[in-house]
């Protein structure tokens, strides 16, 4: 009899579907930072509180972190721009994300500095290494590399209880990392094995450290589908062991939303439904001090460049996400940036979640949150 009853539990599970868990969360890898110049962070009324309340009050359950392999070899430029999270400062936040009940999403950049699709600069010492080298030397070399930092970089982290629930091999690598060994087109054939090696390298080191991690491979260019499908595809064909499709979307260069609506079905007709995470999203309330966005309007023909514009832009977002049943992660990019205190970056972005003038937590944070609270 009760084997009977468990049957038919099981086949109405089947029948209704499990829905996923969802994870909410953001890249805040330079909280400690700004906490470190006394930054004070607001709530939404106001208030002065702990940043990671303020999250959490929202309903975020999930951090990301990104870790570099040498920043001190970064330009001076892009540490203005936070480039400094090296180990034992990735060790540090990581162990307060998990502290304080978040879990938890490395993000390994196989660079010095920023990795994404404009620049996946080989670190300084692994260039050194390949200097003069034959290819196949070369592809050698790299993935011992790749493998190596990653295992120490994971086995450093469950030391520290902070063992990660998420790892992303390579940030943004529609393109291929560590260029011009492992340089990639989504759309030809040429090098895929040799990023395939680079890939297979840290997904074993990942396997290794953390075998219940679940490994994001991340992509940059959901508006183009025949570079998303043919990157995916390739990692197919090429057998590549992992578990989440991980996209960027960026409304000013990633397209509409209606667009990727369009994308997301088309990732799950093509690819069975393999969760998919949007591991950065972010838009503009306002271009001030932005040595980048001269233009007071620029992007405003997408979304009003204001709070209320940023809100709009998320809640429209969050709707059409929650459409989709496979899309498991979404993860608001730098949204710590409070310029309110002490310069921590020269450059405002005016992207993140707090207002650069006052700390307080902008309109846009409500909206985000509800793409766990449906």
């Amino acid at each position: 009899m009760k084997k009977h009853i468990l049957l038919i539990m099981l086949a109405l599970i089947t029948c209704m579907g499990i829905k996923a868990q969802k994870y909410l969360g953001g890249d805040i890898s330079l909280l400690p930072t700004y906490k470190d110049k006394g930054t004070v962070f607001r709530n939404s009324d106001g208030k002065a509180e702990c940043p990671y309340k303020i999250f959490t009050d929202a309903g975020w359950n999930a951090m990301r972190v990104r870790l570099f392999v040498e920043p001190d070899n970064a330009p001076q430029a892009n540490k203005d721009e936070g480039v400094c999270q090296d180990l034992p400062y990735v060790v540090d936040l990581c162990k307060q994300i998990k502290r304080h009940g978040f879990k938890l999403m490395l993000d390994f950049h196989y660079s010095d500095t920023w990795a994404d699709p404009g620049k996946q600069f080989t670190p300084k010492t692994w260039a050194e290494a390949i200097e003069g080298k034959a290819k196949d030397e070369q592809v050698k070399i790299l993935s011992d590399s790749v493998y190596a930092h990653t295992l120490t970089a994971l086995n450093a982290l469950k030391q520290a209880g902070a063992e990660p629930d998420f790892i992303q091999v390579g940030n943004e690598i529609t393109f291929g990392m560590l260029w011009p060994t492992g340089k990639v087109d989504p759309e030809n054939n040429d090098n895929w094995d040799t990023l395939l090696t680079l890939l297979k390298a840290g997904v074993k080191a990942c396997r290794k450290a953390c075998p219940k991690a679940r490994i994001i491979i991340h992509t940059e260019h959901a508006q183009d589908w025949n570079a998303t499908q043919g990157y995916y595809d390739k990692l197919r064909d090429g057998k590549l062991d992992y578990d989440i499709i991980g996209l960027s979307y960026y409304p000013m260069w990633h397209g509409t939303i209606k667009h990727l609506d369009t994308v997301l079905d088309s990732l799950k007709t093509t690819y069975g439904g393999k969760p998919v995470m949007i591991v950065e999203t972010a838009f503009y309330y306002s271009h001030e001090n932005d040595v980048w966005e001269k233009d007071p309007d620029h992007y405003s023909d997408l979304y009003p460049i204001s709070a209320e514009g940023q809100r709009a832009f998320t809640e429209e977002l969050v709707t059409m996400l929650n459409r989709h049943d496979e899309v498991t992660g979404l993860f608001w990019w730098f949204p710590e940036e409070n310029e309110s205190g002490s310069t921590v970056v020269k450059s405002w972005l005016n992207r993140g979640l707090f207002d650069n003038h006052t700390g307080k937590a902008l309109p846009a944070m409500k909206e985000f949150s509800k793409f766990i609270r449906k």
